[in-house]
């Protein structure tokens, strides 16, 4: 059975329920700033790091798909009624909604639905890791580290990510990030199917920084009746941390579609 590491919000009376995913290699505990919004305090928050990242143990499968059943069924567990994720959590809430594991709202932050998603170095770090092994990956996660000090936060909140990062261990997160790497691959036409799964979906990017969409994939969530797209202002790489207070509002709005729902 898998083992999930869990930062939980649970207000005395609260009849709601969101499953936030984090990115690679972060920690439930990246998602503290959204778990703090005014917005959200009167809302069930459940934080899972992923298995194998952040350093907990690995799953024997670390494939989105594998990760997306895990996932949908503890969404299931604790009666998620919409699921956040951001960076290869909201891959993997992509993939629970195209496999029909979760149909209700999701928020997907920074989500890459293609190769092209993805900068071009950070596909060679992660295929170079399969001839050098954990090295290419210490370093990215050391890069990724060093992107902490934009976040506007105290000095000691900055230190407390940059310890998530160090306590991935390079041999433990190359499977998934491998996985993750075959899984934009593998289909170049998720945005129909996405759109074609029919849950209330925010799909959620900065003008510069965590990534985007190709014009193909963005025309077509532009047409999906059932998706909306949000586009944050400036350079943002860390969606959770430096903008939380957008973040909580969209997962506001979400949660009501789900009311809506029911």
């Amino acid at each position: 059975m898998t083992e999930w590491e869990l930062r939980e919000q649970r207000p005395a009376g609260a009849q709601r329920t969101v499953l936030l995913l984090p990115g690679g290699m972060c920690s439930a505990g990246s998602y503290a700033e959204v778990m703090a919004e005014p917005e959200l305090a009167n809302v069930n928050l459940i934080a899972a790091t992923f298995p194998g990242q952040a350093g907990t143990p690995p799953p024997d499968d670390c494939s989105v798909e594998n990760y997306a059943r895990l996932a949908s069924e503890l969404a299931a567990n604790v009666e998620a009624d919409v699921v956040v994720g951001f960076s290869m959590g909201a891959v993997v809430a992509a993939e629970m909604v195209m496999s029909g594991a979760f149909a209700g709202p999701v928020v997907l932050l920074a989500v890459s639905l293609s190769t092209k998603d993805e900068p071009a170095f950070f596909r060679g770090i992660v295929a170079s890791s399969r001839v050098l092994g954990g090295l290419p990956l210490a370093a990215l996660a050391k890069g990724a580290a060093s992107m902490v000090k934009r976040i506007p936060a105290s000095e000691e909140r900055r230190a407390e990510l940059r310890a998530d990062f160090a306590k991935n261990v390079p041999r433990d997160i190359r499977p998934s990030l491998q996985e993750y790497v075959r899984w934009l691959q593998s289909d170049e036409h998720r945005a129909e199917r996405l759109c074609r799964a029919g849950a209330p979906m925010w799909v959620v990017h900065a003008e510069k920084g965590d990534g985007g969409l190709t014009d193909s994939e963005r025309r077509t969530l532009e047409a999906c009746p059932n998706a909306q797209l949000v586009t944050i202002a400036g350079q943002v790489f860390f969606l959770p941390n430096e903008i939380p207070n957008r973040v909580a509002q969209i997962t506001s709005e979400a949660l009501d579609r789900a009311l809506t729902r029911r």
